[in-house]
């Protein structure tokens, strides 16, 4: 029947069994599970007891890291170039902040140009990893300071501090060759990837700043140090609720680094350039130390360790005399007749005498005219330089061809870059028959004829920059030895190689002799730089070549580019070296579009610069104050006064032609 129970016990014996079996299986199930329960709880409080006291310690504390002191940069004299300062600055903890667009509003009342940046403000708060405090703003007045501190109560998550904060204190004086910091970027990070390496993890650390240019990009690691970290313990939510000083470990500061340059140098070659563009490389010709390497227009580096604003990036990015180019390194101009001792060092080289008399008329032809700067009748290699004639140059150029002049060109150091630890040197183009036929003009890969006597001018597809021109210029004035450039000259107390073990040159010193003879006359009367080239320094004369390269080709128009816009009027270069009797220093000045002259826009900067560098050395200013020895007196009683003639200016002695002889250790 439907009504009746599906189970049913015949007595209650029966019923009292089934109880009973089923009591004993939950009793079992329930002694078990305690057993199990209890031996949990042995191994959690007994054998695994360290361990989770260990883990609940690491919840309660944590190690945030610290951006070490970034390493100092000295001149060769001790002189701070990139230092550290104290700033005063605001975070904000986003985690900690209940609103962080009402945070932002009320901050930019206490502090109205954070409003200018709030967008990428708020990109980096969310970037940044679980309760890091992120950079606001930096180089806080006291004023602001204060203002913050006052109303601190009414801004959760945000916070005040002091920190080092980079600091360049020559301004731009030293903005391309130093570099600066900046915050690191996407393209940082993958950069580091993509040599195989882990970042270290305090490049996500929003307060971290990492080198970007110059000397502070190259030995970025050694200036970096080793972060440090405060302990400090947090509650439930992670907010810090004390600091743990016992469990901190304070910061390494990174590698002191020291360079060749001498401050007083590289702000007078600053100096001398004003608004005008270009750059300026100083050399001592003896060990290749780099005294000065300027770009002009610089800019203030400063502004981009805190994060320069886009409208003054802009600006200068736009600007069109790029001044945050590096022209020394990166820039290349064709050298001019700065370039015309090279194709006089080839044809020796190659047997043409130097004594050798050219008649120039104003022109040189082949094919069509090239024209000369004057009419300079019948000239030797050394009057031909004092008179930069283009006629004498152009003639050798043709006798000897593009590629003997190429081989002398990179023999004394063009076409190539140098080993001074930084990047972004350009190698220029030193072209020859090889380069021609891999970029061909008209598809046939010819060298045409006429391509020869703008070469041995310095013009045409050539294409130097101004650490180049100083190494030329040193390796003149050595006469000897294939002088090399060095910039730094150590790093963390260990001095870097340079020095003095350099290759020979492969030329007969002779040679080089009569090359500095002609710049020794260009710098004396008559010659192109003459008048603006005398250093007033006592008895020590300096020798040089000038040099003005087109821009373009002005037709029949003005020679200069006169009344023109400013980026069509030529370039103007000078080198020098000094003493000329005894070179010490070498100098390459290019005036970017100066539309003058290499004599009237690139010898008195050049002048100015080579003074500087001649008195700071001890050697030099002794030489300098010697008094003059006095006039030889004849002992005899006898001897009768000349008589005197009228007074003449006499020209001092100029380093005319002389017979030419290879074996003249001169």
């Amino acid at each position: 029947m439907s009504g009746e129970p599906s189970i049913f016990f015949s007595d209650a014996n029966e019923r009292q069994g089934s109880f009973l079996r089923r009591t004993f299986v939950l009793g079992g199930l329930t002694g078990l599970g305690a057993v199990a329960l209890i031996g949990r709880l042995g191994q959690l409080q007994v054998v695994q007891a360290q361990e989770y006291a260990t883990l609940s310690t690491q919840n309660q504390f944590n190690f945030r890291l610290v951006p070490p002191p970034r390493g100092l940069i000295k001149d060769r004299n001790g002189v701070v170039v990139a230092g550290n300062r104290p700033s005063f600055r605001v975070l904000i903890v986003r985690d900690e902040t209940k609103d962080l667009d009402q945070t932002l509003d009320l901050l930019g009342q206490l502090l109205p140009d954070t409003m200018e940046r709030r967008r990428s403000i708020i990109r980096d708060v969310n970037a940044a990893r679980k309760f890091t405090p992120v950079p606001v703003k930096s180089d806080l007045s006291w004023e602001e300071f204060a203002k913050v501190n006052q109303y601190a109560n009414e801004l959760p998550g945000v916070m005040v501090d002091m920190n080092d904060a980079r600091y360049y204190p020559f301004g731009g004086t030293f903005a391309h060759v130093v570099g600066y910091v900046a915050k690191v970027s996407d393209r940082d990070v993958k950069a580091i990837r993509d040599e195989g390496k882990a970042p270290p993890e305090i490049m996500f650390n929003p307060a971290f700043r990492i080198g970007k240019q110059g000397v502070e990009r190259a030995l970025d690691e050694e200036l970096r140090g080793v972060a440090g970290g405060n302990r400090v313990e947090v509650d439930a939510r992670g907010r810090v609720v004390a600091e743990d000083i016992g469990g901190s470990r304070p910061a390494e500061p990174g590698a002191e680094v020291v360079l060749t340059l001498d401050a007083d140098v590289q702000n007078r070659a600053l100096e001398v350039f004003g608004e005008e563009s270009g750059a300026c490389v100083v050399m001592d010709v003896r060990n290749g130390d780099i005294l000065a390497m300027v770009s002009s227009p610089s800019f203030d580096p400063n502004l981009f360790v805190g994060g320069v604003p886009s409208s003054i990036y802009r600006a200068l990015a736009d600007y069109e005399r790029r001044p945050l180019l590096d022209k020394a390194l990166t820039g290349t101009f064709a050298p001019g007749s700065t370039f015309k001792p090279v194709v006089g060092l080839a044809a020796m080289k190659r047997g043409a005498d130097p004594n050798r008399r050219i008649v120039c008329n104003g022109a040189y032809y082949l094919g069509r005219r090239f024209a000369c700067l004057g009419r300079h009748g019948s000239q030797d290699m050394r009057e031909a330089i004092k008179n930069s004639c283009n006629v004498y140059f152009m003639t050798l150029a043709v006798e000897h061809g593009p590629d003997a002049i190429a081989e002398t060109a990179r023999e004394m150091g063009f076409g190539q870059t140098f080993d001074i630890g930084i990047p972004g040197q350009k190698a220029g183009l030193v072209p020859d028959r090889t380069w021609r036929r891999e970029n061909p003009v008209r598809g046939d890969g010819k060298w045409y004829p006429g391509e020869t006597p703008s070469y041995g001018i310095g013009q045409g597809a050539l294409t130097v920059n101004a650490l180049q021109l100083a190494v030329y210029a040193s390796r003149l004035a050595n006469g000897r030895k294939a002088v090399t450039p060095r910039l730094i000259k150590s790093v963390g107390g260990v001095e870097r190689e340079g020095g003095s073990a350099f290759a020979d040159l492969p030329y007969d010193p002779a040679f080089l002799q009569v090359l500095r003879d002609g710049m020794e006359a260009v710098t004396d009367v008559g010659g192109t730089g003459f008048r603006n080239s005398q250093l007033g320094l006592g008895d020590i004369r300096m020798a040089g070549k000038t040099g003005t390269a087109q821009a373009q080709n002005y037709g029949a128009g003005s020679r200069k580019g006169a009344g023109r816009p400013w980026a069509q009027k030529d370039h103007n270069l000078f080198i020098a070296f000094a003493p000329a009797d005894n070179p010490r220093y070498a100098v390459s000045v290019i005036v970017q579009h100066g539309g003058l002259g290499g004599g009237t826009a690139g010898a008195p900067r050049a002048r100015e610069v080579m003074k500087v560098a001649l008195l700071k050395d001890p050697d030099m200013r002794a030489r300098i104050e010697r008094p003059p020895a006095p006039d030889p007196v004849d002992p005899s009683p006898t001897a009768a006064p000349a008589p005197q003639a009228a007074a003449t200016p006499q020209p001092r002695p100029t380093a005319g032609p002389r017979p030419y002889n290879s074996e003249d250790p001169r």
